[in-house]
């Protein structure tokens, strides 16, 4: 039997006070792909719904992020010595140790000992777990500002035997500053909600990295530390589980479709924008999507499309949004929130 949840109306004040996104010069076509990989015109276009994407070119992990770090703090009106938190939230980090986050805080030149470091990994979901968690930490006080931050460089780990999978990611990153919401201010978390189904822990992997399939470890093959991706067993599998599961997150929040004014989801392919838009009832101008143009950025998904929203217009203080999405695991996450 399915366990029930009770939940408080109460929200969590806490707002998006800054965002920012960096995009990698190098910008790759389908068509370049499409000659490169020997596929036929207009393949991956066609299956994808991914018309370009940008590649790293020289850029790091850290760099990209300190960019759209830089970008969220001069929106947000902070400086850098008001941060007392820097979290990492992407699936690639840029060394095993140490963390993501603390490279950040040096390359951005804030001051040594004056912040917090730490990273989180929820795969595709890593930057609305690490916003469920901070905004938490945030609201009761631990921290009053702090700048979450994904960045992804995956056309690195491209499986180019897996030709939907290889064209399908690009590189970016995204930053946001997250401060608690003043006197007056509409800004606000009202609900939260992951489930993992780890039936599908092996239908997207990387196996390589870790202790089981390590580096040093002569058995270690080439492939493992590639991109591994069952994309239809996946949708199959997706497809049954989100639309009850955000049936049921929006009963939770006590929304109406009426009352969001736009919904955020990952960037994971075109059919998946589009089912989940056609399956939880939204007109296609209330869902958005940069897939064409960027490609799935995984973890930066997300919070790349959340900022490319804001810049045009698409996105106002005191929208209501859904941002949904999935990520291996297999997770499924929502977040209900007043922008």
């Amino acid at each position: 039997m399915a366990k029930t949840h009770q939940f408080p109306n109460t929200p969590l004040p806490v707002k998006i006070a800054g965002l920012g996104c960096y995009l990698p010069e190098r910008v790759v076509s389908s068509a370049q792909l499409e000659t490169e990989l020997e596929i036929p015109t207009g393949w991956i276009e066609q299956v994808t719904g991914v018309r370009e994407r940008r590649y790293a070119s020289g850029e790091t992990s850290v760099s990209m992020a300190a960019a759209a770090a830089r970008r969220a703090l001069a929106m947000a009106g902070v400086e850098l010595d008001e941060v007392d938190a820097f979290v990492g939230a992407s699936t690639g980090p840029q060394q095993a140790i140490p963390c993501t986050a603390a490279f950040l805080q040096r390359e951005l030149g804030a001051p040594d000992g004056g912040s917090a470091c730490f990273d989180i990994n929820a795969t595709c979901l890593s930057f609305v777990v690490a916003l469920q968690n901070v905004a938490h930490l945030v609201a009761v006080g631990v921290y009053r500002t702090a700048l979450i931050f994904s960045s992804e460089i995956a056309s690195i780990s491209r499986n180019l035997n897996e030709r939907e999978s290889a064209v399908l990611f690009g590189d970016s990153a995204a930053a946001a500053v997250i401060q608690r919401a003043g006197p007056g201010e509409a800004s606000a978390i009202w609900h939260t909600r992951f489930a993992t189904f780890s039936s599908g822990a092996d239908l997207t992997s990387m196996q390589g990295g870790g202790t089981l399939h390590h580096p040093n470890d002569p058995l270690t093959t080439r492939e493992m530390n590639t991109f591994h991706m069952d994309g239809p067993q996946v949708f199959k599998k997706a497809t049954r589980l989100v639309g009850p599961f955000v049936d049921s997150f929006l009963a939770e929040t006590g929304w109406e479709h009426s009352a969001i004014d736009l919904v955020v989801p990952h960037q994971a392919s075109l059919h998946g924008v589009e089912w989940v838009a056609r399956r939880m009832g939204f007109a296609p101008e209330r869902v958005f999507s940069n897939l064409a143009e960027r490609g799935n950025c995984v973890s930066v998904s997300i919070p790349l499309a959340l900022t490319e929203a804001l810049e045009q217009g698409r996105v106002k203080r005191g929208d209501r949004l859904l941002l949904v999405g999935s990520g291996a695991g297999l997770t499924l996450g929502a977040m209900a929130l007043t922008f």
